[in-house]
């Protein structure tokens, strides 16, 4: 077996174990319901194929980092250094990846010394991912309005309780009346699997000349539209899996999705979100009294909000009207949607396949990894509206 193959053996045997520890919570929750249905066998024999996938899965961990210890370093120069224990700065750090970089386009060297292949390329370091997220968030990415969870593991599941089906306790009428059982707790299972999201783009032979700076600097921006375009994407469709509410056709039908739509423990996390086209039309949008519907936040100035509740709005090109009908959603979407983070983007280039070699350009291939899934459809709704009647006078809550 290759480094490779060593990788991914150490990977799915860790997976495995995930797998059968679920299964032991499957199990401890299924004996808590009803002790008689699981067997002392039941027990032994899940907890012996727990304890034999650990020890499988630290096999798989101790050959791969012993192969790789013994890998044949690529030939270097000798690097002077005024400590044998000195950390690497993050200078450092960004230029040997530049350099690691260039020697891949060059040579086709990886820096273990072994040649690239279809499925080996150089993982992004930290300090080049941390400028890559930082870039991200100047790009409008919806990210930030879902839950984000980092992951280490390629699927697994999850288990959620939605906050509408807990029930309150019950009331008891004296000192003496007997405590009976809550009903159980209604849970839902989400399962995700982390996908691989690629791209290439085509950058000169002349670049790869440049200044470390100019190289990484170039491939970072790159990489964050990318990102930020591609999980976007994926977040909204499943925003798209809302709940459908009737159209909007008058000042309090937005009342109506905002007031009686949601349980009012998420409405006070809640906010609307819709397109650039839809909120032009919610901008003019007036009262019974002449007031416009969408306000400025008094403590933050350039935000809007419709009864407190902040207005955020999407490009056109990214949530686009369907049917002519602009798309206005309502929710919190931190309790509603899920996003899993692989955290592991992984970069692979040639000079020579896929037409590089006939136009002295390089190819780059930059890959992520992530999941998006819906938790609870309960959290946020969707309507629609294609043109919106202002409040009619005598129906505000002044009676003018």
């Amino acid at each position: 077996m290759n480094i490779n193959e060593l990788h991914d053996a150490w990977i799915e045997a860790g997976n495995k174990v995930e797998n059968l520890m679920n299964d032991k919570l499957a199990l401890q929750a299924k004996y808590n319901a009803n002790p008689d249905s699981v067997t002392v066998d039941d027990m032994k024999k899940a907890n012996e194929n727990y304890k034999k996938a650990v020890e499988a899965r630290n096999f798989a961990k101790q050959n791969y980092e012993d192969a790789k210890a013994n890998l044949k370093p690529a030939a270097k120069k000798p690097v002077k250094s005024n400590s044998s224990n000195a950390k690497k700065t993050a200078e450092e750090v960004i230029n040997k990846f530049a350099s690691d970089f260039t020697n891949l386009v060059k040579s086709g060297d990886l820096p273990d010394g072994s040649k690239a292949s279809s499925n080996a390329g150089l993982t992004i370091p930290d300090d080049v991912q941390t400028a890559i997220h930082t870039l991200v968030r100047q790009y409008a990415s919806l990210e930030s309005w879902v839950n984000v969870e980092n992951v280490s593991t390629s699927h697994g599941s999850r288990v959620y309780e939605k906050l509408a089906d807990i029930t309150p306790l019950k009331d008891l009428d004296d000192d003496s009346a007997l405590i009976g059982d809550n009903d159980d707790p209604v849970l839902t299972v989400v399962k995700y699997t982390i996908h691989r999201y690629a791209g290439i783009n085509t950058i000169t032979n002349t670049l790869l000349k440049d200044t470390a700076e100019n190289l990484i600097a170039w491939l970072e921006t790159w990489i964050a539209r990318k990102d930020v375009v591609t999980r976007n994407l994926k977040i909204l469709e499943v925003m798209g899996k809302a709940p459908k509410k009737p159209t909007i056709a008058k000042f309090d039908d937005i009342k109506d999705l905002e007031n009686n739509t949601l349980d009012p423990a998420i409405n006070t996390t809640s906010s609307f979100v819709t397109n650039q086209s839809g909120y032009n039309i919610l901008s003019k949008l007036k009262d019974a009294d002449g007031k416009y519907l969408i306000q400025p936040d008094v403590t933050q100035p350039d935000k809007y909000v419709i009864d407190g509740k902040l207005v955020k709005v999407i490009a056109d090109k990214w949530l686009p009207d369907v049917s002519g009908s602009h798309p206005l959603y309502f929710g919190d979407l931190k309790q509603g949607i899920t996003l899993y983070d692989r955290q592991n983007m992984e970069i692979t280039l040639t000079n020579v396949g896929a037409g590089a070699f006939e136009n002295d350009t390089t190819k780059i291939r930059v890959i992520d990894r992530f999941d998006v899934e819906l938790i609870d459809d309960g959290a946020f709704a969707a309507a629609s509206f294609k043109t919106v009647a202002d409040q009619v006078k005598g129906t505000s809550d002044t009676g003018k």
